[in-house]
C-alpha cells in the first residue's frame, strides 16, 4: 500500500490560504450549488486566483447575486451563472449539451442532507442517492469530453464523513424494503460520490482526468436545514473559509498535480479505517468507498440508470 499523500496544511488552514500561490489564470471551473456556504466560499477563492469560474446553480436569480459580490471581491469578472438541478437529468443533459470548449475543474459540491421522509428523484431512486450521486454522475459522463480536452483537468467530489454510515447496499439502494432512515440514506449517497472519484480516475486518467474526494468538515450552512442546524460541538466545527479548503486544494493546488482516486480530509488524505470512530473529528474513510470493485459495479448501475 502507497503511503498516504500528506500537505503542509490541516484542519484550520483557510482555502485562500492553500492556493496562496497557485496561478489559475486561464482555467475554467465548474463549482455545482454555489450559491451558499463552502459553494460560494470555493467559488470566490478560485476566481481570486485567476480561474474563469460558472457557478452551476438550481435558482439562476440567487446565482447572479452571487456573481456580482464575488466579481466585486475578487475583481476577477470571469464569473458566470449558469442554470443546473442536479436532480433533474433533462436540466443536467442541458447544461453538459451547453458547455463549449474545454473544462479544467468540475467541483461536485451541490447536495440536500436528511430530508425526513421518504422522496424519490431520478428514475424513482431515492432522492438523496439521485441528487448526490446519479445528477454528478450524469454531469460527470456529460461533460467528460470538455475535461479530456483540457489536457490536466481535475473532478472534485464533496463527500462527506457521513459516508461511514454506510456503504452503497446494491440490493435496496432505494429503501424498498428497508425502513427509510435519513441519516442511512444520506451515508449511502455520500459513499456514492467517494466511488465515483475512485472509478472516474481509474476509467480517465489516460484522459489526463484525476478524481478525488473529500470531506470538508463541520460547518452550518443551508446543508443542515432538514436537521435543526449543525448538532456538532463547537471545538470540532469549522469555519466556511476552513470548510472549503479541502475542495479548493485538489482543484487548485499544484502539490496534488497527477494525485487521483484518493479521500482527502483537513487537506490530507485520510487513512483507511476498520470501523467507524468513536470519537468525532478523527479523519477516516471506510474501506468499502475506496473499493475498486463497489466502484465499478456502481458506475456501470448508474450509466444504465441515466443513459
Amino acid at each position: 500500500m502507497s503511503p498516504l499523500f500528506t500537505t503542509p496544511f490541516d484542519r484550520d488552514s483557510t482555502a485562500s490560504e492553500v492556493v496562496a500561490d497557485a496561478d489559475l489564470s486561464g482555467r475554467r471551473v465548474i463549482v455545482t450549488g454555489a450559491t451558499s456556504g463552502i459553494g460560494v466560499e470555493t467559488a470566490r477563492v478560485l476566481a481570486a486566483r485567476g480561474a474563469e469560474v460558472t457557478l452551476a446553480v438550481r435558482r439562476p436569480d440567487a446565482g447572479e447575486q452571487v456573481a456580482t459580490e464575488l466579481r466585486e471581491a475578487t475583481g476577477n469578472d470571469a464569473i458566470h451563472v449558469a442554470a443546473l438541478d442536479v436532480s433533474d437529468l433533462d436540466s443536467v443533459r442541458a447544461f453538459s449539451s451547453s458547455w463549449q470548449g474545454p473544462l479544467h475543474v468540475l467541483v461536485n459540491n451541490a447536495g440536500i442532507m436528511m430530508p425526513p421522509e421518504l422522496e424519490r428523484g431520478i428514475g424513482g431512486h431515492e432522492l438523496q442517492f439521485s441528487t448526490n450521486y446519479l445528477g454528478h454522475f450524469a454531469l460527470a459522463l456529460g461533460l467528460h469530453r470538455a475535461l479530456a480536452a483540457a489536457d490536466g483537468a481535475r473532478l472534485v467530489s464533496v463527500s462527506s464523513s457521513g459516508h461511514l454510515f454506510s456503504p452503497v447496499v446494491f440490493d435496496d439502494l432505494d429503501f424498498r424494503f428497508r425502513p427509510y432512515d435519513a441519516l442511512t440514506a444520506y451515508g449511502q449517497s455520500k459513499t456514492a460520490e467517494v466511488l465515483l472519484a475512485v472509478e472516474a480516475h481509474r476509467r480517465w486518467a489516460d484522459d489526463g482526468i484525476t478524481a478525488n474526494a473529500l470531506h470538508p468538515g463541520a460547518i452550518a450552512t443551508n446543508l443542515q436545514r432538514h436537521t435543526g442546524g449543525l448538532k456538532t460541538p463547537e471545538p470540532y466545527r469549522k469555519s466556511v473559509e476552513q470548510g472549503a479548503a479541502t475542495t479548493v486544494f485538489l482543484a487548485g493546488s499544484p502539490l496534488v498535480e497527477g494525485i487521483g482516486g484518493r479521500y482527502f480530509d483537513d487537506v490530507n488524505e485520510a487513512p483507511v479505517v476498520p470501523s467507524r470512530p468513536n470519537r468525532l473529528g478523527v479523519p477516516g474513510v471506510a474501506g468499502y468507498a475506496l473499493d475498486p470493485g463497489n466502484a465499478e459495479r456502481l458506475w456501470e448501475l448508474a450509466d444504465s440508470i441515466v443513459r
